[in-house]
């Protein structure tokens, strides 16, 4: 089940975020604390960003948080990763959305070969002098097929987004 998320879920959303970040990139584990994460996730996220979660019965087990062309955060817990649900969470943003950026750790292979796979582009590789992690790091593109992207705004703004 998919569904938009209220501010009583983002404990739950701070959790599935930290949990899978933490697996797919284990050298950066411990960055945040839990209450640091909540508060992010209270206090930016939602406010900055329309965010929905996908629930295995009553318990989160992925989350995406977009806004206008930009995907900020998209985690899956690892034990429910390969069964559609992070593709589902996508497609909310891509059905929102004519023309999406995103960025993602270079060294977060799973996380690139599943963007790639749906239609993303590499735009550009950064050394992460930018990023809080200090972790190299890769902007991606997806635009609807239809979409006129010629208009696409030029990037010189870093947002902070791992997958």
């Amino acid at each position: 089940m998919l569904r938009r998320l209220e501010l009583a879920d983002m404990d739950a959303a701070a959790r599935v975020h930290r949990t899978a970040f933490d697996q797919a990139l284990p050298s950066l584990a411990g960055l945040h604390t839990r209450q640091e994460d909540q508060w992010f996730f209270r206090g930016r996220v939602l406010r900055t960003c329309e965010v929905w979660g996908a629930f295995d019965g009553g318990s989160m087990i992925g989350m995406l948080a977009f806004r206008e062309d930009w995907i900020d955060q998209l985690y899956v817990l690892p034990t429910a990763q390969r069964r559609g649900v992070g593709t589902g969470l996508l497609r909310i943003a891509q059905d929102a959305s004519d023309r999406l950026y995103l960025w993602t750790f270079q060294r977060n292979q799973a996380a690139r070969r599943f963007y790639e796979a749906r239609g993303f582009a590499l735009v550009r590789e950064t050394d992460g002098a930018e990023n809080e992690e200090r972790e190299p790091d890769a902007l991606y593109f997806w635009t609807r097929p239809q979409a006129d992207n010629r208009n696409a705004p030029r990037l010189s703004v870093r947002r902070n987004m791992s997958v």
